[in-house]
């Protein structure tokens, strides 16, 4: 029986990792293994369809990668003694798995102390998350040439650092974690809410952030930002189902039936979060979860406390300095005091967020809260030609139509107040 292309696609993203743990295992050069494990993933993207899937997989694609790092050896200086080495390994099966997860060993690699965040971000995206140099440009605001570059750069900086694929030492696993951490927060997003494409969710990204999280919990039990981190996703994860219709249509916060979010979740990610927050170290990953959990706890939207939600927001602005914050939070003070409160926070943002659909999004709801329907109208199309996910756009464009009629009903969340 043929494979479907979304198979094939799900069974790649769980697979990519192993198959350049092996590569780099044997040989350690991580740029090369990284673009032939690209290659042979278009290759089975292309073949299995028709074809139908392998036997094995995994040993499928070794050996396509294998035989492509071996044909790119061919031109070096020493061609021979690899090419003597490469034809020592044999590859019916893939080997054993390693006791620790490769994908867990990847992040820590890619998130080597030689490059910045705003490298190594994006680089472990792309080599653990399996996103498109586009999805990861779009993740930062970037073009795409740029980000392209970037994630080379970080590529050959790792090569050139010497690194090995192992866990960090003791000493250095501190000045890893926070980037791990940051990684893992946006293939999360990227899975939760998409940056493009015709589907809100892309279940597969959201679900492997989550297992990663849970095994970096399990490495670093006594760390409460990893374990923050692990409870902002299960208690955001918890509301999916209820997120969208059965057609994939977008359901705001304020519309969502809360019968339908996950209480064993949200009960997973409550207890998650209060043994962190024992430890009495609160960082921003505790603050957007204790943010998400106020939202949890509460059994209608209009029983939510917007002030304490205002009030974290604060902390967490203050810990950040991130403009998104600002904006999450402008839209909780409106909610609290007012909407001429929210957009005296939302406005200065301009310079900084004009550009971005979530920020017209957010103050086309204010200015509707406001009683502006023409100027929400028009900005909430604004929103809706700036947003690159069709289920957003669709939203919007909604909203926008709604506006525009007479007596149009408030939706009072655009932006969802706990998952920026």
């Amino acid at each position: 029986m043929p494979y479907t292309a979304i198979d094939t696609e799900h069974l790649l993203r769980s697979l990519a990792p192993q198959v350049l743990g092996v590569l780099l295992r044997r040989d350690g050069d991580f740029t090369a293994a990284e673009d032939a494990v690209q290659e042979a993933m278009v290759a089975a993207t292309r073949q299995w369809p028709l074809s139908g899937q392998p036997d094995n997989p995994l040993g499928w694609l070794i050996r396509v990668a294998n035989r492509r790092v071996i044909d790119e050896r061919r031109g070096d200086e020493a061609r021979r003694r690899r090419e003597l080495l490469a034809s020592s390994w044999s590859l019916p099966d893939p080997e054993p798995l390693p006791a620790h997860d490769d994908a867990l060993l990847l992040l820590f690699l890619c998130c080597h102390p030689v490059l910045l965040p705003a490298s190594a971000i994006p680089l472990t995206l792309r080599a653990v998350g399996g996103l498109t140099t586009r999805e990861i440009a779009a993740a930062f605001l970037v073009p795409e040439p740029t980000m392209a570059q970037r994630i080379s750069r970080a590529k050959t900086k790792v090569k050139a650092a010497g690194s090995r694929f192992r866990m960090p030492a003791e000493e250095e696993m501190h000045e890893r974690v926070a980037s791990v951490l940051r990684v893992l927060y946006l293939l999360f997003n990227e899975g939760y809410a998409t940056s493009a494409g015709p589907d809100l969710h892309r279940t597969d990204l959201s679900g492997e952030a989550i297992r990663l999280s849970r095994a970096l919990v399990a490495w670093l039990p006594d760390d409460p930002e990893v374990a923050g981190l692990l409870a902002l996703m299960l208690l955001t994860d918890a509301r999916r189902a209820a997120r969208t219709t059965e057609s994939g249509a977008l359901v705001a916060l304020a519309e969502q039936d809360r019968q339908r979010w996950d209480r064993s979740l949200i009960a997973e990610g409550s207890a998650v979060l209060n043994e962190a927050l024992s430890r009495r170290s609160v960082g921003e990953y505790q603050l957007q979860a204790m943010v998400t959990s106020v939202h949890s706890r509460t059994a209608t939207h209009g029983d939510t406390d917007w002030t304490e939600i205002a009030a974290l927001y604060e902390l967490l602005e203050r810990l950040t300095g991130n403009p998104m914050v600002t904006l999450n939070r402008a839209v909780a003070v409106a909610m609290a005091e007012g909407p001429h409160a929210g957009l005296a926070l939302l406005e200065p943002l301009a310079a900084r967020l004009g550009s971005h659909h979530r920020w017209v999004a957010a103050r086309a709801h204010l200015l509707q809260l406001a009683g502006d329907e023409a100027g929400a109208a028009e900005t909430f199309a604004q929103a809706a030609a700036g947003a690159t996910n069709l289920r957003e756009q669709e939203h919007m464009l909604q909203l926008a139509a709604s506006a525009r009629g007479a007596g149009a009903a408030h939706d009072d969340a655009v932006v969802e107040t706990g998952h920026s």
